[in-house]
């Protein structure tokens, strides 16, 4: 009899296993610790992910304070905020630092306002409510990729 071959499609590609029959197949996929598929994605994402400094040149400076816009785009308040969470250390910032941040930028806004907002359309959450700390949500972090650096890339 012949090998079998189960092909599994994840985000990041696919992971082929092959065996003498299906039980081996089995067996192999239990023997899988159970974070294995989140770290070998991790794993890929950031190996194959261009830097992010790469991704933001021209477009956000990467001071000690923190980034700071220096793109001569046009841009709303939310993708100010967008932008400075996104290139901010674990994509997370204070409405106070963010503030700060604008008004180096240039950039005035009500901040503590437009983050409310932007929760509510599901762009930035609280990981930790009783921490005055946003992070951009997924939906967010594709937004600012997709959407707002590709447009001021003029891509």
């Amino acid at each position: 009899m012949g090998k079998i071959q189960v092909k599994i499609k994840t985000p990041f590609g696919e992971i082929v296993l092959e065996g003498d029959n299906a039980q081996e197949i089995l067996e192999t996929l239990r023997t899988m610790p159970a974070q294995f598929m989140s770290e070998i994605s991790s794993l890929v994402s950031t190996k194959l992910a261009p830097p992010i400094k790469a991704q933001l040149e021209g477009i956000v400076e990467l001071t000690t304070e923190g980034p700071v816009i220096t793109t001569r785009g046009k841009l709303t308040h939310y993708e100010a905020i967008g932008l400075v969470l996104y290139a901010s250390e674990e994509k997370v910032s204070t409405a106070t630092k963010i503030s700060r941040l604008l008004s180096s930028s240039g950039i005035k806004s009500m901040v503590p306002a437009r983050l409310n907002e932007m929760t509510k359309r599901g762009m930035v959450f609280k990981p930790d409510p009783s921490r005055p700390e946003f992070k951009l949500t997924v939906q967010g972090e594709r937004w600012v990729e997709e959407e707002l650096l590709a447009k001021l890339r003029g891509q």
